[in-house]
């Protein structure tokens, strides 16, 4: 069976206030004192881009996201209503690489057949995608115009795991025989789950939203000791060889994604180029969300409030606002 490193029990101090000391996870040091709530997830994602139309149309076309309002400064992107992607017009230049910020954002789908239709639209338009099987979830991959990294997936854990041990990644199928976790995905049994009449130029399902965030981060001991040792994700594992860490709420295989592959000490990126601006850590209510801000505060982490929302930078310059799943 394959490890995930989640902390529970006699792992974390159990009345949640005093010193639970540190473990070591595959040459990563974690400590579990608290769990930040466990209906805690990711909301919208903001975006940097060239040029709106250009943008625009890629995120509703080969996307399919629905447009909730644009003024011109910010077109807010979703499905069912709720925000998903908001876009900013005006960078001088695309995502510069090699710098920390968004490695992608990720929506997830209901079921396989949504993401067949997707992964079908994009063919058909010969956008560059691509599909990958991680077992436990399938996944697409692509770009916008800027550079700004998508995966879109659903999730599939009867076809097996997908988890860490010893350091790296790790994948095995239901039948328990070892996979990569990076093949590429079966298409012709995932277009099996498409229906006759079944349109490719339909927007997203209402049930689409944001699942998870993957951040490129310049060390990875540092953005731990923020996400866990602070916020009070989860750690779900540590592949130390790979340099990378997944972090989560409530037993989620990832709300947070980490890696060094940008460069240990990677510098964050030019303010005006295209990229990450913001992204959001939605929690369940006001308690849950002065629990983090409390947290924050002891930490003598600077802490910024704005409507509905705290904000604060991670170790690597990410800006995160973290908010009630109900405010905007």
């Amino acid at each position: 069976m394959i490890h995930k490193t989640v902390l529970r029990g006699t792992d974390r101090n159990p009345a949640g206030n005093g010193a639970a000391g540190k473990k070591v996870v595959a040459g990563v040091k974690v400590a579990q004192e608290f769990s930040i709530d466990a209906r805690t997830g990711v909301g919208a994602v903001h975006l940097g881009v060239t040029d709106g139309a250009t943008a625009r149309e890629f995120y509703t076309g080969p996307v399919g996201l629905t447009v909730l309002s644009d003024d011109g400064d910010e077109i807010v992107l979703g499905s069912g209503g709720k925000e998903v992607v908001v876009l900013h017009p005006g960078a001088d230049r695309p995502v510069a690489q090699r710098t920390s910020g968004l490695y992608h954002l990720a929506i997830v789908l209901p079921s396989r057949r949504e993401l067949a239709r997707v992964i079908a639209r994009l063919m058909r338009n010969r956008y560059p995608n691509s599909p990958t099987d991680h077992v436990m979830t399938k996944s697409d991959y692509l770009w916008d115009p800027d550079g700004n990294g998508i995966e879109i997936y659903a999730e599939t854990p009867e076809d097996g795991v997908f988890g860490f041990a010893d350091g790296q990644f790790v994948a095995r199928d239901a039948q328990g025989r070892s996979r990569s976790g990076r093949d590429p995905i079966d298409l012709e049994a995932l277009f099996g789950e498409l229906q006759p009449g079944d349109r490719f130029d339909v927007p997203l399902p209402e049930e689409a939203h944001m699942g998870h965030v993957h951040l490129h981060i310049r060390d990875l001991q540092e953005a731990v000791d923020f996400y866990h040792g602070v916020i009070g994700f989860d750690v779900m594992g540590v592949a130390d060889r790979w340099g990378a860490a997944f972090v989560s709420a409530g037993g989620y295989h990832h709300h947070l994604g980490l890696n060094t592959w940008a460069g240990q000490g990677a510098p964050q990126g030019p303010p005006t180029a295209a990229g990450l601006r913001r992204y959001t850590i939605e929690v369940a209510d006001e308690t849950a969300l002065g629990a983090v801000t409390s947290r924050l505060h002891e930490a003598g982490i600077d802490v910024t409030e704005e409507p509905g929302a705290q904000v604060v930078r991670d170790p690597s310059g990410n800006r995160v606002h973290i908010q009630t799943r109900a405010a905007k």
